[in-house]
C-alpha cells in the first residue's frame, strides 16, 4: 500500500492492466511521416493487430494510404462572430462611452489627426504640381498654408486652388486688356501724330511762293507805328 503511493505502483491505463496493444511506436512514426503531433493522428481501432506489426516508415506510410492512420482535420475557431461584430462596429454599434476604456487622446492622438492630413493634402499638392496644374510658386505657398493649418481637408484645398486660378487667371485677363488698350491708344496717338504733320507739311508747301512779300512789307508797318506813337509822345508833352 505504501508502494502504491509512493509510485511503485502500476500506472492507470497501462496495456498490462488493459490489455491492449501499445500502439505509441506506430503514433511517433506516424507523426513524423505527416509531419504534425502524436495529438493529431487518428489509428483505426478495428486493424490495432495490422498496425501494431507496423514498425518502420515505410510501413507507416502504407497504412496512410489504406486510410487506416489518419492525420485529423485542423479544428476550427470560428471567427464569424467576430467579423459580424467588428462590421457592427464599423457602422459605430457597441462604441458608445460605455464601452470605450481609454480617454479620447489615447485612443486617437491629435498628432496621429494631424499626421493623416498633412499626407493626405501634401499628396494632392505633389500630384497637382506633377500633372501641371499647378506651378512651384503656387505649390510652395500652398504648402506654407496646410502646414499652418488653413486647410481642414481636402475638398477645402481643392475649392481654394480653383480659386486661386481663377483670380491668377482674371488678373491676367485684366492685364492683357489694359495692355491692348495702352496700344490701341498709342496707335491713335501715332496716327494723329502722322496726320498732324502731314497737313503742317502741305501748309508750308503752300505759304513758300509769298513768303517773301510779308517780309518786306513787315518792317515797313513797324516804322509806321513806332513813328505814331512817337507822334503821340510828343503832342503830350506839348500840352504838358
Amino acid at each position: 500500500r505504501k508502494g502504491r503511493h509512493m509510485g511503485y505502483g502500476k500506472r492507470r491505463g497501462s496495456t498490462a492492466r488493459t490489455g491492449m496493444v501499445s500502439l505509441r511506436l506506430q503514433k511517433r512514426l506516424a507523426a513524423s511521416v505527416l509531419k504534425c503531433g502524436k495529438g493529431k493522428i487518428w489509428l483505426d481501432p478495428n486493424e490495432v493487430n495490422e498496425i501494431s506489426m507496423a514498425n518502420s516508415r515505410q510501413n507507416i506510410r502504407k497504412l496512410v494510404k489504406d486510410g487506416y492512420v489518419i492525420k485529423k482535420p485542423v479544428i476550427i475557431h470560428s471567427r464569424a462572430r467576430v467579423h459580424r461584430k467588428n462590421e457592427a462596429k464599423r457602422k459605430g454599434r457597441h462604441m458608445g462611452y460605455g464601452k470605450r476604456r481609454g480617454t479620447a487622446e489615447a485612443r486617437l492622438p491629435t498628432k496621429v489627426i494631424w499626421m493623416r492630413r498633412q499626407r493626405v493634402l501634401r499628396r494632392l499638392l505633389a500630384k497637382y504640381r506633377e500633372s501641371k496644374k499647378i506651378d512651384k510658386h503656387l505649390y510652395h505657398s500652398l504648402y506654407l498654408k496646410c502646414k499652418g493649418n488653413v486647410f481642414k481637408n481636402k475638398r477645402n484645398l481643392i475649392e481654394f486652388i480653383h480659386k486661386a486660378k481663377a483670380e491668377k487667371q482674371r488678373e491676367k485677363s485684366l492685364a492683357d486688356q489694359a495692355e491692348a488698350r495702352r496700344l490701341k491708344s498709342k496707335a491713335a496717338r501715332d496716327r494723329r501724330k502722322d496726320r498732324v504733320d502731314e497737313k503742317r507739311g502741305g501748309a508750308t508747301a503752300q505759304d513758300e511762293t509769298p513768303k517773301d512779300e510779308p517780309a518786306a512789307a513787315a518792317p515797313a508797318e513797324g516804322d509806321k507805328k513806332k513813328k505814331e506813337k512817337k507822334e503821340k509822345k510828343e503832342k503830350k508833352e506839348a500840352k504838358a
